[in-house]
């Protein structure tokens, strides 16, 4: 075809010299000949790409020379997460007592002086059983599950704006503090540490499970589930956005002692 384009416009160059018709058929051929090479290109292009789907290896052995290999602190500063049995614990220690004063200082202009929380900032305690009621609120205490979400959050991410700063003692004493304010611990005494951590339960753990759909739902699965005409009766509306709503109106939210 790239033949055939060829000599059609040597044929008309030929014929250029003055003549509109012919010069318009030299334009034409000439926007012909960029379209064919830029097919070509983009052709080249596919082929180039679908070569590298089918041979991966091929493409990941190639270097970009983009960044580096993160080290092996670096990969430490971001691996700190915390699991509920007790996993990735840092060593360290602290008191009620000693967190007190690190949690005014740090914590309490944005959660409150006892976990109330200030302006919008999450509370951190109350809500005891209120979980059943039309505004429950989700407290550590009244509704979290696992202690290690407590500290892995505080290490990872607190004090706003300044995440990381403390230290691992600091880090258990605020820790042991808001505990305290949950009356999860009740001691001003009481010690929290890498080695007793494991000891400490929430009081809703128990109203967390583990995923169970495949047992607990397994009569509801249909091979071929029901596409059109699937309710035995007409859909009818039980209840509206603002009859159930969670969100309190002014004034009624619970208090929190």
């Amino acid at each position: 075809m790239s033949k055939c384009l060829d000599r059609s416009l040597s044929a008309a160059r030929l014929r250029e010299g003055g003549d509109p018709e012919s010069r318009t058929l030299v334009s034409r051929l000439r926007g012909n000949e960029r379209s064919l090479s830029r097919a070509v290109l983009l052709a080249a292009g596919i082929a180039v790409g679908v070569a590298a789907l089918a041979s991966p290896a091929l493409a990941s052995e190639k270097k970009l020379n983009i960044g580096s290999a993160a080290t092996a602190e670096e990969i430490a500063g971001w691996d700190i997460d915390i699991r509920p049995d007790g996993h990735g614990l840092p060593v360290g220690r602290g008191t009620v007592k000693d967190g007190e004063p690190l949690y005014v200082e740090r914590c309490a202009a944005c959660h409150g002086e006892f976990g109330e929380s200030a302006g919008r900032w999450p509370i951190l305690s109350g809500g005891n059983n209120t979980l059943a009621s039309h505004d429950p609120v989700k407290s550590i205490g009244s509704y979290w599950p696992y202690a290690s979400t407590v500290i892995d959050y505080i290490r990872r991410a607190m004090p706003f704006g300044a995440s990381q700063t403390l230290t691992n003692d600091e880090l258990y004493a605020i820790t042991a503090y808001v505990l305290f304010l949950n009356d999860i611990i009740t001691s001003e005494d009481f010690e929290l540490s890498d080695k007793n951590f494991r000891t400490i339960k929430l009081p809703n753990e128990g109203n967390f499970f583990e995923d169970d759909r495949e047992v607990a739902e397994k009569a509801f699965w249909r091979k071929d589930p029901c596409m059109s005409n699937c309710m035995p009766d007409p859909a009818a509306i039980t209840g509206r956005a603002r009859v159930i709503d969670v969100t309190p109106e002014p004034g009624q939210a619970p208090k929190v002692e």
